[in-house]
């Protein structure tokens, strides 16, 4: 039986499938016009929208006119909180322009950043800092310092906080800040050039492009920089040697001003294998190299003896870096998968080579030849494998990470009239250093009308062996499994509350596993222990935000602990020279609150700030007894910009209190940062950045032990004023 519904005439079918397009033309219609009418609240929202569009369901006929085609754009949000991390735009920060990637994160909310390139999270010191979501050679150890004061500010998209990283990160121990590169996809072809120039001959050129065909995007950029800083520095000790019953006094000053030339040059491409698959190829490197003039003047007196001498040297100091990945992803249906490999290297050279001219008592000038070249080889393979589920999204992943650290010291004196040189036996050594880390991490995201929660756990497996060119390799291997929470429930539709809580390991230098000793300075040398183990971390974070119309803010408490943390442990050789090593022992505690604080009364002008106050806890070994401190330390950043015409004028001040560390204490900084922005045309820009108006950026330190007291200071003159262009074709 046929149902009578079902009987249609012909007349009837095409009645019906023109009212059903014109119905659809309909609905594009007032889509278009609510895109059009509407802010976009993010550039993925408009390819949904763009996606439907083209998805819907239209017969085409000849009779059609041609459609128009209609260009919507959106503005990027400056800024975008996620479940476990908060993202800044800064590819259109004035500062950054001509700035450096020291510069950026100095801007950058909740991040604070001394002259010397010393970087805290919400007041923890403990950040790993990431390149395009990797670890990479150059951001480990020492070097980091150099590779961020040195790493154009121009070639970074946004900068990605994560104050509790989730289980699909390799923490580290800390916190994360990871910088995200410059890679424009858009059909067509652009250039950049940008240049500043500061006085004492600084200056800095670049340039970046990139092209985008069909299926494929190439980009590149290069840099040159003449860059510098001027150092003061002053070190006092009073030591007592309680093994010989001696004491005595050492005083050590310095100016210096270190000139580095960077050269640096990236290269990439992304190709489309398919609408659901791609591969992408990147390149990087850099190469600095200085030669400063140091020199430290050293007064010593032991009992009614003194000397006075100036111990000089000039280099070479020289340090390079490449990297080089590749991955590919896949998207479909709801799930994604990503596989990369990639390798880095780090090469360094630092020149310690000295001669000592005495001035009391007079005697011959005295000759040293020494160095200290490093090596370090990163290898590492990711897989990452998420699909939605009907609660959320839940994911999985591999981690393997392969590194290895050659490090080559070498001490020698010289006698001038043969140039013949004889080793120091104990002060030239070499040793490597093979780090291994295998990971595996799950996480499930789980949304609930008004509650999103992200779990996950890492379980990581860590194998260590420190191999002496001379003696026997020691080895040593950790498991952990390291849980991780983020929670958020919707209060309202403009506030929320967050919990997140995470357990990491964060493993010990190498040059803190050296088993030899090695030449710092006059007054110091450095031995490792190749017996410490990891440091355990855990950190809590208790949070509500509220986004308002003009007001954005948030509040949070934290607590943080460490055990097993590794402190520095001195003692004096047979020369009553200090020896400085490190062992595992002590604990730290911190908790204290944050809040920030973002104010848009109008789209001209912008006001933020935000700040901590927080009480640190530290149990330090020394010798024999176990030292207790308490302090209460602190952070404030203030940011206000302001547009008006064709300029944009932005300020940017930081301040970091005194604070404590194991057995001692430092001072506090500050620095107050200007910029100028002034578009002349659409395609030509002039910047001044003025860094560090009022030279706050002078640290003192002091350090109490039961063998000796120091106290000092260290000034990274930071003060300068850059002036620069920036040049864009399209």
């Amino acid at each position: 039986m046929v149902h009578p519904t079902m009987s249609l005439s012909v007349t009837d079918m095409v009645t019906l499938r023109n009212v059903r397009d014109r119905e659809i033309d309909h609905l594009r219609r007032c889509i278009s016009t609510y895109v059009l009418r509407t802010t976009l609240p993010s550039l993925s929202a408009l390819s949904v929208i763009l996606f439907g569009l083209v998805a819907l369901p239209v017969e085409t006929r000849a009779e059609d006119p041609a459609s128009p085609t209609v260009t919507v754009t959106g503005k990027k949000e400056p800024v975008v909180k996620k479940l476990d991390k908060t993202v800044y735009d800064v590819s259109s920060m004035p500062r950054a322009a001509n700035g450096t990637a020291q510069d950026v994160l100095q801007a950058t909310p909740t991040v604070s950043v001394t002259a010397d390139g010393q970087i805290s999270v919400k007041g923890n010191s403990q950040v790993t800092i990431l390149v395009d979501g990797k670890p990479t050679a150059m951001m480990s150890g020492d070097e980091r310092v150099v590779a961020l004061q040195t790493m154009s500010g121009a070639d970074i998209a946004s900068i990605e906080v994560i104050t509790n990283p989730s289980a699909a990160y390799n923490a580290n121990g800390g916190a994360i800040l990871n910088i995200v590169l410059k890679r424009n996809r858009k059909p067509g072809a652009r250039a950049q050039i940008q240049g500043s120039a500061a006085d004492q001959g600084l200056w800095n050129v670049g340039m970046s492009g990139d092209v985008t065909g069909n299926d494929i995007s190439v980009h590149g950029n290069l840099a040159f920089r003449h860059d510098g800083t001027l150092k003061f520095r002053q070190s006092a000790v009073d030591w007592n040697n309680s093994i010989g019953s001696q004491g005595g006094q050492t005083l050590q000053t310095s100016e210096v001003f270190v000139r580095r030339i960077v050269e640096s040059a990236a290269f990439g491409v992304d190709y489309a294998l398919s609408d659901m698959d791609s591969l992408s190829l990147s390149t990087r490197y850099n190469n600095r190299r200085s030669r400063p003039l140091f020199d430290v003047l050293n007064q010593n007196r032991t009992g009614a003896a003194e000397t006075i001498y100036h111990r000089i040297s000039y280099g070479p100091n020289q340090q390079s870096d490449d990297s080089a990945s590749l991955s590919y992803s896949h998207q479909d249906n709801g799930s994604a998968l990503k596989a990369m490999v990639q390798r880095s290297d780090t090469i360094g050279l630092i020149d310690k080579s000295y001669s000592d001219v005495f001035v009391e008592p007079v005697r011959a000038t005295a000759y040293s030849h020494g160095a200290t070249r490093s090596t370090r080889h990163l290898n590492q393979a990711t897989l990452d494998w998420s699909r939605s589920s009907e609660h959320g999204q839940w994911g999985m992943g591999l981690d393997i990470q392969d590194k290895a650290d050659d490090i080559y010291n070498y001490q020698a004196s010289v006698y001038p009239a043969t140039g013949t040189e004889i080793p120091n036996p104990d002060t030239t050594n070499a040793y490597a250093v093979m780090t291994t880390l295998s990971a595996v991490y799950l996480t499930d995201k789980i949304t609930h009308g008004k509650w999103e929660l992200l779990l996950g756990g890492r379980a990581e497996r860590m194998a260590l062996r420190v191999s002496p060119a001379k003696g026997i390799m020691q080895t040593g291997q950790w498991q952990a499994f390291n849980p991780s929470l983020h929670l958020k429930y919707a209060a309202s539709d403009q506030a929320d509350l967050t919990l997140s809580f995470r357990r990491s390991l964060q493993m010990p230098d190498p040059r803190d596993l050296n088993p030899f000793t090695t030449y710092v300075d006059a007054q110091n040398l450095s031995r490792g222990n190749p017996g410490l183990k990891p440091q355990i971390l855990n950190s809590w974070e208790l949070g509500t935000n509220v986004d308002a119309q003009h007001l954005t803010s948030d509040l949070a408490v934290f607590y943080r602990s460490s055990r097993d943390t590794v402190t520095d442990a001195r003692s004096f050789d047979t020369d009553n020279v200090l020896v400085t090593s490190k062992q595992n022992g002590g604990q730290a505690r911190s908790a204290g609150i944050t809040g920030s604080l973002d104010w848009t009364p109008e789209g001209t002008l912008r006001l933020g700030m935000d700040a901590g106050i927080y009480r640190v806890l530290l149990d330090t070994p020394d010798l024999y007894s176990l030292v207790h401190q308490d302090s209460i330390s602190g952070y404030m950043n203030l940011r206000a910009a302001y547009s008006f015409g064709h300029n944009d004028l932005s300020l940017n001040a930081n301040c970091q209190s005194a604070g404590i560390t194991p057995l001692g204490h430092y001072g506090p900084t500050s620095n107050v940062n200007l910029t100028w922005k002034h578009q002349l045309n659409q395609t030509l820009s002039l910047t001044v950045n003025a860094n560090d108006v009022f030279d706050g950026s002078k640290r003192s330190y002091r350090t109490d032990t039961s063998t000796f007291r120091q106290t000092g200071y260290d000034h990274f003159v930071a003060r300068r004023i850059y002036v620069g262009f920036v040049k864009k074709i399209e």
